[in-house]
């Protein structure tokens, strides 16, 4: 939970299903059987408690969060779905990536997209127009997604059994490090645009995240960015981090990508 703005407040998160030019909104708590009720505001003098249970009320979530997740993992385990969580900062180029991996997979493996922002539609349409079935979630003052929220977008999306399922999550490189979601792996994608020194600011992401990206590797001669530094600053966050430079938009780096998925499914089986 995001302990200044409590944004684990699951009530205000939409999931819209994009099928063809249908557009079926239905909040996460109907599709689980939750009751529809925001959380009320707590009296005046809550603010005033003592400030240990912040802590508590953490835990609680973090705890209700895994519980969730591990019902997802099951739930995918049971039809042999991967699942893969991919997060970054705005802007890395998580759906330009996933993009370019959906047309030129497209035939070869069978996907299929939840994406997470706060607002809009527009990656959801976006992944919609490679032919891939696509769930946008939005989580509204939410900067994460949570087992929960992803619970209820599967039931929407209705993934094929042995089939892959990509995540993009909110753009966000602190919050969605902490909520499972029961997915096989976190990945990151960091884009040189953004500085090397990103794993030791967040080490948390990093930290429990399988694979590192680098991605917008065709623009490391217009900034600056130490590609050998950023490799070692995480793997001194992380040792065993596999770490893949790409660019998308040229295809650089793209078939060691596509390797990288096809043997998480085939681990999977």
């Amino acid at each position: 939970m995001c302990t200044t703005c409590g944004c684990s407040d699951g009530a205000g998160a939409r999931i819209t299903d994009l099928t063809g030019s249908k557009l079926q909104r239905v909040t996460e708590q109907q599709l689980q059987g939750l009751p529809m009720r925001r959380r009320q505001h707590e009296p005046a003098h809550s603010h005033a408690q003592v400030h240990g249970t912040t802590l508590n009320l953490e835990q609680e979530i973090l705890a209700k969060n895994n519980r969730l997740a591990e019902l997802n993992r099951q739930w995918l385990k049971d039809r042999n779905i991967l699942l893969l969580n991919l997060m970054s900062s705005p802007g890395a180029g998580k759906t330009t990536l996933l993009e370019h991996t959906l047309r030129d997979l497209a035939g070869d493996l069978s996907i299929s997209v939840v994406e997470g922002d706060q607002e809009t539609l527009f990656d959801a349409e976006r992944i919609r127009a490679t032919g891939c079935p696509a769930v946008q979630v939005n989580t509204g003052t939410g900067c994460h997604l949570e087992a929960g929220m992803l619970a209820g977008a599967l039931k929407q999306l209705a993934p094929a059994a042995n089939s892959l399922v990509m995540v993009e999550n909110v753009g966000n490189l602190v919050c969605p490090a902490l909520f499972d979601l029961g997915e096989r792996a976190k990945v990151v994608i960091l884009s040189v645009t953004e500085g090397a020194d990103k794993p030791l600011k967040y080490p948390h992401m990093f930290r429990a995240s399988s694979l590192m990206i680098i991605s917008k590797i065709d623009l490391l001669p217009y900034v600056d960015f130490d590609l050998d530094a950023c490799i070692a600053f995480a793997r001194r966050i992380n040792p065993d981090i596999e770490v893949l430079p790409l660019s998308a938009t040229r295809g650089e780096g793209l078939p060691h990508w596509y390797a990288w998925l096809r043997g998480q499914l085939f681990s999977a089986v």
